[in-house]
């Protein structure tokens, strides 16, 4: 890989996709700024004008992602790092999405993300290697109330993207499973899609919003060093938490189901499976 690298982040357009985009034009590198809506990107296309092409993109059609890929390979002849960063939030409960509501969001947060490996990998295999970064969350690993089909979607590309690293390493393809922690990206203002409540949940709803708090979260480009850092390195790890707070609620919660299995465990030993 070149000192100079190429970039394609989807949802660049704004949030963690628009630091990463900023900080990888800062560092000198090129950037394909992939979004469903590019137009917030176009002043600081006339700031990189020869380094910062963007590209309109909706995930949710497979078609679409390929025949947007095969343009970003043609703006520089090549892709180094590959940003899977488009998504969205379905907030609510379980019981209350609709079907349309569920399968939108999946579109997005899972499909989506297939797609673009699946349309960049022929790319990064024919040119010996690559790096795909797969954004998933810090919160992947349990299911958590109003926001489970986001949770469900980052654990499901969670658990491809595990499988995925596996296959194509071997052709010089480095996967990193990226679980961000809370920034401020808009995700539960302009990229949430609310379900229609249910008075039977409204005590829960409520707990769970004090839950949530005040607190004010990071902004995304105090993430975008780490993303910079990860993307140089030469053997990068296969998953990584990305935030000081989130690593240690990450330990908590695997600390914690740790502790669920062994105080079970008589129960799990009386099958010889």
């Amino acid at each position: 890989m070149t000192d100079t690298r190429v970039w394609l982040i989807t949802g660049a357009s704004r949030g963690l996709g628009r630091a990463f985009t900023e900080a990888a034009l800062a560092g000198g590198d090129r950037v394909v700024a992939a979004a469903r809506n590019v137009g917030p990107l176009e002043e600081l296309a006339k700031v990189y004008p020869d380094h910062l092409v963007p590209l309109p993109l909706d995930v949710a059609d497979r078609r679409v992602v390929f025949d947007a890929v095969a343009r970003a390979v043609a703006a520089f002849g090549r892709l180094d790092v590959v940003v899977n960063n488009a998504g969205a939030m379905l907030y609510g409960m379980v019981e209350e999405a609709t079907e349309e509501q569920i399968r939108a969001h999946m579109d997005v947060n899972f499909f989506g993300a297939v797609w673009v490996a699946q349309a960049v990998l022929p790319y990064l295999r024919a040119q010996g290697g690559g790096r795909l970064l797969q954004v998933t969350s810090m919160g992947s690993g349990g299911g958590m109330a109003t926001v489970g089909y986001y949770g469900a979607g980052k654990a499901a590309l969670d658990s491809v993207s595990e499988a995925l690293a596996m296959e194509v390493e071997g052709f010089g393809i480095k996967v990193t499973i990226v679980q961000m922690g809370g920034y401020n990206t808009g995700l539960f203002t302009a990229g949430t899609t609310n379900t229609e409540s249910l008075a039977h949940y409204q005590p829960l709803r409520t707990e769970m919003e004090a839950m949530w708090g005040d607190a004010v979260a990071p902004e995304p480009d105090t993430a975008a060093p780490v993303i910079m850092k990860l993307a140089t390195l030469p053997d990068p790890p296969r998953r990584l938490i990305v935030g000081s707070q989130s690593f240690d609620h990450v330990l908590e919660m695997d600390r914690a189901q740790a502790d669920l299995y062994r105080s079970w465990e008589h129960l799990s030993r009386l099958a010889p499976g």
